[in-house]
C-alpha cells in the first residue's frame, strides 16, 4: 500500500498553480503559433502576436498570463491501494481541506500573489474570501496506488460562455454547435478550445465537456493523419466549420476561432440527448500531475525555445491619443477597427463599482469621482510584486457593464470605455446616442498591457479591492476601436467579412 502524506497533496497543489498561472502548455503556444503563420486578418494577427508576446513575457518574469487567475477546478483519482497519512488531528482533516489549503497557499504567494477573485454567498452577500477558495473539487476512487490529480484554473470570461441543452436524439450536434457558438461572443478570448460533452445526464454531460479540456491539444497531428474513428471526424468536422464562422481572435474576424475540439461521450437514457459545450481561453491553464508516495510532485519550467520568436510592435499607423487632453469632439473621428496608443489618466471600474455609482446616483448622492471627459478600463488587476506598479491588468468581459452604460455616458460624463469582447444592442445604442466609444484591449495580454501603466493610485471605494476605482497613468496602450460613435461595431462587420472570405476563397486548408 502506498503512504501519500496530506503535506505532499497541499504543496503539491500549491505549486500546481503557481505552475499553470504563468507557463502556458506547450502544445497551447505550439498551435497558437501555427495560427499566427496562417492568420490572414491583420486585426487578428496582431490580437494573438499580443498574446504570444504576453505568454513569453510571463514565463520570464514569472507572473500571471491573465489578470483572471480562476475558479480553481481540481478532479482526483485516489487509488484504492492509497492510504492517506497526516489527516487525522490536523487543521485540513479532510481531502477537500487538503486541497484547498493548497489553493489557499498558491493564492497567497508572496512572490507571485495571484488575484483572489472567489466570492462566497453567491446569491445575497458575494463577499471576496482574500485566498480564492474554495475550489470545485471532485474525488473518484480508482484502482491503483497512486493519486493522480487534474488542476485547473479557469477565468469567468470562458466559464460564464458554457452552454447546455437537452437535444433530441435525432438533432444535429454539429447544427447546434454551429448555432451556439455565434451566441458566445468574443468575451471567452478566442482563439481556445472548446469541450463538448455528449450523454449521460445533465450534470455529466458538463463534467465531460470540462474534463475534456484537460486533455492535450493535437489538432494538427489529427490533421496530418486523418481521423480514425467516427468520433475524431466529427471532432473535425466541428473544428473545420466553427472556423469557417470567420469569428476570429478576439472576435475580430480572422481564420482561427478554435485551436481544437475535444469531444467526450457517455450512455444515456434512449430518450435523451444532453449536450454541454465549454469553451477555453487564451488563458488555458492546466496541469496533471502523480503522487506515488515519494514526495510532492515536480514541476520543471518549460525552455523558452518552446516559445515562437514574435514580438509584439505597435503598427506605425496606430493613431496616438492623449487622455489628459482629450476632448468629446474628438471621439468620432476614431474609425471601428483602428489601433489608438493610449498615453495619460484613465479611471477603473467594473461590475461591483459600477453597481455602487449607480445607487449613488439614485440616492442623489456626489460621486467621489469626476467621469467628465475621462475614459474607464474595466478591470481588475492582480496586486504588484517586486518593483511592478501594477500586477497583469487585462480586460474584463465587456458586456457585462452594459446594463450601465446609459447611465455612465449620460450621467457621469464619460466619453469611452475599454473592455474585452462585443457590446450589446442596448450598450451600443447608448454608445452611438452620446457619440462616445468602446474600445478592446487583447484579452489573454495582460501582463503584456501592465507594462503601460507607470502610475497606480486608488481613488475610490478601495474596500472592494480589486474591484475598487483606480487611477492609471499609462503609456502606449494598445486598444482597438470596437464600437465607434456611430454605433458600427467590429464584432459585427469583422466576423461577417470573413465568413464571406472564407467562403469565397474555399480554403479550408487555411483553417487547418
Amino acid at each position: 500500500m502506498t503512504v501519500i502524506r496530506q503535506e505532499d497533496l497541499v504543496q503539491s497543489v500549491a505549486d500546481a498553480l503557481q505552475y499553470i498561472s504563468t507557463y502556458h502548455p506547450r502544445d497551447y503556444i505550439q498551435h497558437l503559433a501555427r495560427a499566427y503563420e496562417r492568420e490572414q486578418s491583420p486585426a487578428a494577427k496582431d490580437a494573438i502576436a499580443q498574446i504570444l508576446s504576453n505568454s513569453r513575457l510571463c514565463a520570464e518574469g514569472r507572473r500571471p498570463v491573465c489578470q483572471d487567475t480562476g475558479i480553481v477546478n481540481v478532479f482526483l483519482k485516489i487509488g484504492m491501494d492509497v492510504r492517506l497519512d497526516g489527516f487525522k488531528g490536523s487543521s485540513f482533516p479532510s481531502v477537500t481541506d487538503a486541497v484547498n489549503e493548497g489553493v489557499r497557499r498558491a493564492y497567497l504567494h508572496p512572490d507571485n500573489k495571484l488575484r483572489a477573485s472567489i466570492v462566497e454567498d453567491p446569491v445575497f452577500g458575494r463577499r471576496n474570501t482574500k485566498d480564492n477558495t474554495p475550489a470545485v473539487i471532485h474525488v473518484e476512487l480508482v484502482p491503483g496506488n497512486t493519486v493522480a490529480v487534474d488542476v485547473a484554473a479557469k477565468g469567468a470570461g470562458s466559464e460564464n460562455k458554457s452552454k447546455f441543452a437537452m437535444l433530441n436524439p435525432s438533432d444535429s450536434i454539429v447544427d447546434w454547435v454551429l448555432a451556439t457558438v455565434p451566441t458566445m461572443g468574443a468575451g471567452w478570448c478566442p482563439p481556445g478550445m472548446l469541450g463538448i460533452g455528449v450523454g449521460g445526464t445533465a450534470e455529466k454531460a458538463m463534467m465531460m465537456a470540462k474534463e475534456s479540456l484537460m486533455e492535450p491539444i493535437d489538432m494538427h497531428e489529427l490533421l496530418a493523419r486523418g481521423p480514425r474513428d467516427e468520433h475524431e471526424k466529427l471532432r473535425l468536422e466541428l473544428y473545420e466549420k466553427v472556423n469557417q464562422l470567420g469569428i476570429g481572435a478576439q472576435g475580430l474576424g480572422g481564420l482561427s476561432t478554435v485551436l481544437d475540439v475535444k469531444i467526450r461521450t457517455f450512455p444515456t437514457h434512449a430518450g435523451s440527448q444532453p449536450i454541454a459545450m465549454i469553451p477555453n481561453c487564451a488563458a488555458t491553464r492546466h496541469v496533471h500531475f502523480a503522487l506515488e508516495g515519494s514526495g510532492p510532485a515536480e514541476f520543471e519550467a518549460p525552455s523558452l525555445e518552446d516559445w515562437p520568436e514574435v514580438t509584439w510592435t505597435p503598427a506605425a499607423q496606430s493613431r496616438r491619443v492623449n487622455l489628459d487632453t482629450l476632448t468629446r469632439g474628438e471621439v468620432p473621428k476614431w474609425k471601428p477597427g483602428e489601433t489608438l496608443l493610449l498615453s495619460g489618466k484613465m479611471l477603473t471600474g467594473r461590475d461591483a463599482a459600477h453597481k455602487r455609482i449607480q445607487d449613488m446616483l439614485e440616492k442623489g448622492e456626489k460621486l467621489p469621482v469626476d467621469f467628465t471627459g475621462r475614459v474607464i478600463y474595466y478591470v481588475g488587476p492582480v496586486d504588484p510584486v517586486r518593483d511592478e506598479i501594477v500586477g497583469p491588468a487585462g480586460p474584463t468581459t465587456a458586456t457585462r457593464m452594459d446594463k450601465f452604460t446609459e447611465m455612465m455616458l449620460g450621467r457621469t460624463g464619460l466619453v469611452a470605455m475599454i473592455g474585452k469582447g462585443e457590446r450589446g444592442p442596448a450598450a451600443i445604442e447608448a454608445i452611438r446616442k452620446h457619440k462616445a466609444a468602446s474600445l478592446i484591449a487583447v484579452g489573454g495580454a495582460a501582463y503584456l498591457v501592465a507594462k503601460a501603466i507607470r502610475k497606480s493610485r486608488v481613488l475610490a471605494f478601495g474596500d472592494l479591492g480589486m474591484e475598487a476605482i483606480y487611477e492609471f497613468e499609462v503609456k502606449d496602450m494598445p486598444v482597438t476601436v470596437a464600437v465607434d460613435a456611430s454605433g458600427t461595431s467590429v464584432h459585427q462587420t469583422g466576423p461577417a467579412e470573413w465568413e464571406k472570405r472564407i467562403k469565397d476563397f474555399k480554403i479550408p486548408v487555411a483553417v487547418a
